[in-house]
């Protein structure tokens, strides 16, 4: 029996980037297409098959631990982008502004999907949902270096509206256009 049902879902690629110098820069470059391999988009400085840890998972590990690389890209509704941008004070805002590695519109609710959900590609490729990607100041900066006062805002303004971090399950090849079809995991919600 299934573990994953297919909704009847779809959503759209609307953009595509990459982080490829962290240090130098917070800022994706925008990318038409993209191919993604085990180690998440080729190029990305958030890519490899590990990573060590970080703040996110300091509670099971020390910081600096060798883990699996759950966090190779940062996803993001065009939807709640939007509505960040608005609570900026912006009539919009560049996703890669922020470090996304890609940008989907017409799925609801984007950043509550479950843990474990799939986004599914024409080609087969999947990621898998690690979970909601949680607001930090780092973006800031670049905001506000485009848009000064805005970044300030934005860790506020996207609490529970930042996306969500993925990991490749299945490699293949995604554009700005593909259709993205979303799975989610046959199971009621947690109630300890």
């Amino acid at each position: 029996m299934p573990a994953l049902t297919p909704t009847q879902i779809i959503g759209e690629v609307a953009w595509i980037g990459r982080v490829a110098d962290r240090d130098a820069s917070l800022k994706s470059e925008a990318l038409e297409a993209a191919e993604l391999t085990y180690a998440g988009i080729a190029g990305e400085v958030h890519g490899g098959v590990t990573r060590p840890s970080c703040s996110r998972v300091v509670g099971q590990y020390p910081k600096g631990t060798e883990i699996r690389n759950v966090r190779q890209l940062s996803v993001v509704s065009a939807e709640e982008l939007a509505e960040i941008a608005e609570a900026c004070g912006l009539a919009a805002l560049d996703p890669a502004l922020i470090g996304a590695s890609m940008v989907i519109k017409g799925i609801p609710d984007f950043s509550h999907l479950p843990p474990s959900s799939r986004l599914q590609f024409p080609d087969g490729s999947a990621l898998v949902i690690d979970m909601q990607n949680r607001p930090c100041h780092l973006p800031a900066k670049p905001i506000n270096a485009d848009h000064p006062g805005a970044g300030d805002k934005f860790k506020a303004a996207a609490k529970g509206r930042r996306g969500v971090t993925a990991w490749v399950e299945r490699q293949g090849n995604v554009q700005v256009g593909d259709a993205v079809r979303l799975h989610v995991p046959d199971q009621r919600a947690w109630q300890p």
